[in-house]
């Protein structure tokens, strides 16, 4: 086992990990990543153009408001964004309507969020100030936002996290990547590459050593890789399966104070659009809600793709944790017969491609993003500290307003680098 000077070892190859490796090799240090998967990306999963008609996302696939980091890599790669247009129509189980943002009580939250100093759970935050019936649906709306749009629990998610989410209405500004996450990752990927970045595919850590004073790093089948430092990028359940040094696995102790929620993401294509000919009103429709087994659909609008992507977020997901591929597959069928009073077998007949990912089931993910308890910001300036030879990178490190998303990951891999190289 040989040990290089300057050797920073990077445990995965999605958006933080690479974005750190290509960071440190800018610096001209050297930089390896070690990724499970046969593919980079992690939670960004590109799906096969052929069976989609376009980089449909498996993962990630919107980019959440300004997102400087995302939006600047986006410029060096040459790729362009498109804003999400279009209208938001609900299903109250009887009919379809288009959503009315405005509530009553709007205001009302506002000045409440605006004056919150001690921070609690989005619950408890409802129970103390809008207990009444009056204030029912728009419980229902916060309560469906921070389980679906977060994938949190509002027993435990907290409020002065979300609070910019509200004051904004609920509805930050959001846009996909012509070519999709897939191709941002490809040019990171390549550039690190370019630069001089060892990627291994296929090779999942299990452990950091200590070697004297330097660390290094155990992977399946026995290889063992010294360095000098190690960044840790993996999503937060798998932190807990790799063997650390005890003084890295005491800091760990603090992640149990951040939130990790689940998605389940179908996508359905048909051979035409279907609900645009039996309605037409619904030409212009991007997201469609209802509380249907999954709840939150979405367009490709203005694409004219005959795609539509199921989504059900947060703890819910466990109640169809024993469905595999095909079962999400027909649930997802079944609740869009029910919102558009078709039969099962009537939207069936018109599929011509389809998947579902549970991104529970992923033995590398566990789950699908972080959110924020009102413990997290601590938790995070523990796990973000540069002292000790293990780090830790990735969107639950993230101290802005998108934890949990790429954008977080992006710049909290960029941030952990940038203390490596301030030292």
């Amino acid at each position: 086992m040989s040990v290089s000077p300057e050797h920073i070892v990077i445990v995965g190859a999605g958006a933080a990990g690479l974005m750190a490796a290509r960071e440190l090799a800018l610096a001209g240090r050297r930089a390896t990543v070690m990724e499970a998967r046969t593919r980079c990306g992690g939670r960004i999963h590109p799906l096969p153009v052929e069976e989609f008609g376009y980089p449909a996302a498996g993962g990630a696939e919107f980019v959440h408001g300004e997102a400087p980091v995302t939006r600047g890599l986006l410029r060096e790669a040459g790729l362009s964004l498109q804003e999400i247009e279009g209208e938001q129509w609900s299903f109250d189980g009887t009919g379809l309507s288009r959503e009315e943002r405005d509530d009553p009580h709007e205001a009302e939250l506002q000045a409440l969020l605006r004056n919150l100093k001690d921070d609690l759970p989005v619950a408890e935050f409802l129970r103390r100030h809008f207990a009444g019936e009056d204030y029912a649906p728009m419980r229902h709306s916060i309560e469906r936002m921070v389980e679906g749009y977060d994938a949190a629990d509002p027993e435990r998610a907290s409020t002065l996290a979300l609070a910019e989410e509200w004051m904004d209405g609920g509805h930050a500004p959001q846009a996909r990547i012509d070519g999709g996450y897939g191709a941002l990752i490809d040019f990171l990927a390549a550039d690190c590459r370019r630069r001089g970045v060892t990627i291994h595919l296929g090779c999942m850590v299990t452990g950091v050593e200590e070697h004297g004073h330097m660390p290094a790093v155990r992977c399946t089948g026995g290889d063992v890789h010294g360095c000098d430092r190690v960044i840790l990028t993996v999503p937060l359940p798998l932190l807990r399966e790799i063997a650390l040094p005890a003084s890295a696995r005491a800091k760990l102790a603090a992640a149990d104070d951040i939130g990790f929620g689940n998605v389940i993401k179908i996508l359905l294509r048909f051979a035409k659009p279907w609900w645009r000919e039996r309605q037409q009103d619904l030409a212009g429709m991007t997201f469609l809600l209802s509380d249907q087994r999954i709840p939150v659909w979405w367009t490709q609008y203005p694409r004219e793709h005959a795609v539509l992507t199921g989504w059900f977020g947060g703890p819910g997901t466990v109640e169809l944790n024993s469905l595999d591929r095909q079962g999400l597959i027909e649930a997802g069928l079944g609740s869009l017969a029910a919102v558009f009073g078709l039969s099962h077998g009537d939207v069936a007949r018109q599929l011509v491609a389809a998947e579902a990912i549970n991104w529970a089931h992923d033995p590398f993910a566990r789950g699908a993003y972080s959110w924020a308890t009102p413990r997290t910001r601590a938790a995070q300036a523990v796990l973000a500290r540069a002292d000790g030879m293990v780090l830790y990178a990735g969107e639950a490190l993230y101290r802005g307003p998108d934890i949990g998303t790429v954008e977080a990951a992006l710049a909290s891999g960029r941030e952990t680098a940038a203390m490596i190289l301030r030292e």
